[in-house]
C-alpha cells in the first residue's frame, strides 16, 4: 500500500543556485552528501555516477525536494521542460496560506511571476521559474 509521497528529485546544472532559489521559498536543508558508487549507478541505471545531492523541506512538511548535480555521467543540456505543455514531469506546486503576501515576498527577492495571481474556482494560483527552467506554482486553496 501506497502511503504518501516521500520527495521529488530534481536533477540541476547548480546545486548551490538552486538550493538558494529552494531556501527563498522557504525551504530547509536537510542533509547534503557525496553519492557514488556501485549501489547509485546500479539504482539509476547508469555506469560510473558521480553527484552531489541536498535534500530540502519545509519545515511544516516531511516531503523533501532532492536536488542532485550529476558530475559523472554529465547531465545532457536540454530545454524539453521548460514549457507547461511538454509532456513528462510538469512542476512543483506549493501551497500557501496567504498568496498575495508569500508574492510580494517572493518578489523582493527578485523573484519573477508568469502572470498575476488567477482565481480557478476556490483556488488562487500563479506559476513561475527557478533555476533550470525548474517550473513553480503558488496555490492557495480559499
Amino acid at each position: 500500500m501506497i502511503v504518501n509521497i516521500d520527495h521529488i528529485n530534481i536533477v540541476v546544472s547548480d546545486l548551490i543556485e538552486t538550493e538558494n532559489f529552494f531556501k527563498k521559498l522557504g525551504f530547509i536543508r536537510n542533509h547534503k552528501e557525496k553519492i557514488e558508487g556501485d549501489w547509485i549507478s546500479e539504482v539509476v541505471g547508469l555506469e560510473g555516477v558521480s553527484a552531489d545531492y541536498i535534500a530540502l523541506s519545509l519545515p511544516e512538511s516531511d516531503v523533501c525536494v532532492e536536488l542532485i548535480k550529476y558530475y559523472s555521467p554529465v547531465s545532457p543540456q536540454t530545454n524539453l521542460n521548460e514549457q507547461a505543455n511538454t509532456i513528462g514531469f510538469r512542476h512543483v506546486a506549493l501551497k500557501v496560506k496567504d498568496i498575495e503576501k508569500e508574492v510580494k515576498k517572493l518578489e523582493s527577492l527578485n523573484i519573477k511571476f508568469n502572470s498575476k495571481i488567477h482565481r480557478k474556482g476556490n483556488k488562487l494560483l500563479v506559476y513561475f521559474s527557478g533555476p533550470d527552467d525548474i517550473i513553480m506554482e503558488l496555490a492557495e486553496y480559499l
